[in-house]
């Protein structure tokens, strides 16, 4: 009986409406400055829904997301400034990005742990030293002038317009998650992630669905760069920086890895986070460098509270205290019917 509409599966879709009607509704209540941090968070868990399924199901750690996160970028900034469709530049970044992931997961997917951990961020220090080596992508200078998203002459020309585009992009992205995560693979991978040798022994193309899995974080990343760059106008090697990499992975562990909300609650509430500690570092008698500073450090303590305390992340741990009263509920709710 899967297909059964228990109350605890009505509650559940009313939850998903709920915040897709709210997120979606949220850019017109919010000035310009709110406009930029929104955008940049949904962009964020964009990439960090594919870092979160790379992580908590093929159990493959990747410090070079960054690195995806630019060549999508870089793609759609060069299309459009070439005269090309500014869609089919935004179409053909996760494309290139996927592809990328591809090309370099052959290789080092042979890797684990720490080893490819790092084969990963060297992947993205070489490929923005290429990239700042290229006369033709604007060098360590970038592109600008990007001309922004849109059909023909009709072309998005505010803040409010590229929000949508990105909530639109999360939504597609989680969907995608969903779909594959309740399909035959998503039981091989959850296989997967329990144990390699467990999961090959029972007949899972081990090999094969860590690489398709590394090809779609890739994917992700290039997506959410593409919009990224029409949102911006703008590309450097410096806007995706060994950092960026470092974001993504604490923010898909912060909100709970192999979880399809983890990544939009890891990025919201480290995207929050970081916004003030910029505002505190940006105050006068603050050193240039201490918003660098409070990044570094608020990734390495969040790290350490949440292996600590919340090891599965905050989705986990929020729905197994909830879980307790959502059977106490349903018992209280059978008993009285029972008693009627």
């Amino acid at each position: 009986m899967t297909g059964r509409l228990t109350p605890a599966r009505l509650a559940g879709t009313g939850a998903v409406a709920v915040v897709a009607v709210v997120t979606a509704v949220l850019p017109l209540l919010l000035d310009t400055s709110q406009l930029t941090v929104y955008t940049e968070l949904l962009l964020s868990a964009v990439v960090t829904t594919g870092v979160s399924l790379l992580l908590g199901y093929a159990g493959q750690i990747s410090l070079g997301h960054g690195g995806f996160y630019a060549a999508g970028a870089y793609t759609a900034a060069l299309m459009a400034t070439h005269g090309l469709p500014s869609l089919l530049g935004l179409a053909c970044a996760p494309l290139v990005a996927g592809l990328l992931g591809l090309l370099v997961g052959m290789p080092l997917l042979r890797l684990r742990g720490h080893y490819l951990a790092f084969a990963t961020l060297a992947f993205q220090l070489i490929l923005l030293a290429v990239i700042g080596q290229q006369s033709s992508l604007g060098g360590d200078i970038g592109l600008s002038g990007i001309p922004g998203l849109g059909i023909g002459s009709h072309r998005i020309s505010g803040f409010r317009g590229y929000a949508w585009v990105a909530w639109l992009a999360l939504v597609v992205v989680m969907v995608i998650t969903r779909n594959i995560v309740r399909s035959r693979p998503g039981r091989g991978l959850r296989a997967l992630a329990t144990s390699e040798m467990a999961a090959s022994s029972s007949g899972v193309p081990v090999g094969r669905y860590k690489l398709v899995v590394f090809g779609l974080s890739a994917a992700f990343a290039g997506l959410a760069g593409g919009i990224f760059a029409f949102f911006i106008a703008y590309v450097a090697p410096g806007s995706f920086g060994v950092l960026v990499s470092f974001q993504f992975v604490v923010m898909a562990v912060v909100g709970g890895l192999g979880t399809l909300w983890g990544p939009l609650i890891g990025a919201s509430a480290i995207t929050v986070l970081l916004q003030w500690l910029n505002e505190v570092g940006a105050r006068p008698g603050m050193p240039d460098y201490a918003p660098q500073v409070f990044s570094y450090a608020v990734y390495a303590l969040l790290l350490v509270l949440v292996v600590l305390f919340l090891p599965r992340g905050l989705v986990p741990a929020g729905t197994g205290a909830l879980r307790p009263l959502a059977r106490r509920l349903a018992r209280e709710r059978t008993e009285s019917v029972n008693g009627t």
